[in-house]
């Protein structure tokens, strides 16, 4: 089984996770994951950073990029095809704290939602990240402006 993970390109959170049944050819999921992301998401991909796996595959409507390209890139394209690989650590932490690595489902539907289930705890976590940080910068301006508000006496 594979998993295919998409992801935004800026904040890291996954729009689409499917479990392709055997080890199927990077390049033949790319049409897939493409379609279920702007199925989810509402929004049609106009540009995909992947990887290697994925050279060669010509989508129409959208523009793929991948590591090796050397013809039109811009610093700016350069920039996000080296953004991809803060993917790979985003899988890796899936695997390890998600629990993608060992899936306790049955069957072919099981392992579908399996994926779908880890991809939504990575936003979670995500989330609960950044709510903590915004507590903490709560709690600090709190702390800050009592300590700065003048005495009575």
């Amino acid at each position: 089984m594979k998993v295919s993970i998409t992801t935004t390109h800026k904040e890291g959170l996954v729009v689409g996770a499917r479990s392709m049944p055997g080890n199927p050819y990077d390049g033949h999921t790319l049409v897939e994951a493409l379609e279920q992301a702007a199925i989810l998401s509402e929004v049609q991909p106009q540009i995909a950073v992947v990887d290697r796996g994925y050279k060669g595959v010509a989508i129409d409507g959208v523009k793929i990029y991948h590591p090796g390209l050397r013809r039109g890139i811009t610093r700016g394209l350069c920039t996000m095809i080296r953004r991809r690989s803060a993917i790979e650590p985003a899988i890796g932490h899936m695997k390890s704290d998600g629990k993608l690595d060992r899936n306790w489902l049955k069957g072919v539907l099981g392992d579908a939602i399996h994926a779908v289930l880890c991809g939504a705890g990575h936003n979670l976590r995500m989330i609960l990240r950044k709510l903590r940080l915004f507590y903490a910068l709560i709690l600090l301006a709190l702390l800050s402006f009592k300590t700065a508000a003048p005495s009575a006496a």
